[in-house]
């Protein structure tokens, strides 16, 4: 429920009356469960990772191929956006929320986007790319650009400029 819920509306909008009314538990129940609001917001940050992790292992698993595997996340990018309630990135949306770099919500941002990276360096670099680490900087940062470009403005141009320049990527350009 809170995934939706902070995805959709966002985290400090989404208020702890309106968790604890949406899930039909008491405070008392809400705070034995979580604790605070913080809580449950880490456990959406970090839900929302294993959620990434998840897809792109299986795709790791069902494809193999570093170039079929980054051909696949690309795909991936353009359906999200194209999704009816597509928000923008939910690690980007709750950053944006917690502007202090050390608030632990960005700590948790921070990690996943360093294993998103990694995941990303080592596709490229089983690809045989010139310069793996520099190419996965730049397929996040193209990917950073399309999904925030999509949710503020023109998903179709958006998309299309992520596809064209992370194609290139792949092929070493």
């Amino acid at each position: 429920m809170a995934d939706e819920l902070f995805y959709a509306d966002g985290i400090t909008a989404t208020g702890i009356d309106r968790l604890i009314a949406e899930a039909q538990v008491t405070k008392a129940t809400f705070y034995k469960q979580y604790g605070s609001k913080d809580a449950l917001i880490l456990e959406y940050i970090e839900g929302r990772d294993q959620q990434v992790r998840t897809a792109l292992g299986g795709l790791l698993d069902a494809l193999r191929a570093p170039a079929a595997v980054l051909s696949a996340v690309i795909d991936a990018v353009v359906a999200d956006t194209a999704r009816p309630d597509f928000r923008g990135d939910p690690f980007l949306n709750a950053a944006a929320e917690f502007p202090a770099p050390v608030h632990p919500v960005r700590l948790a941002v921070a990690q996943h986007r360093d294993w998103f990276t990694g995941f990303l360096e080592d596709r490229f670099r089983e690809l045989g790319h010139p310069r793996p680490g520099a190419a996965a900087d730049e397929f996040s940062l193209l990917r950073d650009g399309a999904v925030c470009g999509s949710y503020a403005g023109d998903a179709i141009a958006a998309t299309s400029a992520f596809d064209r320049a992370a194609r290139r990527l792949l092929a070493g350009d």
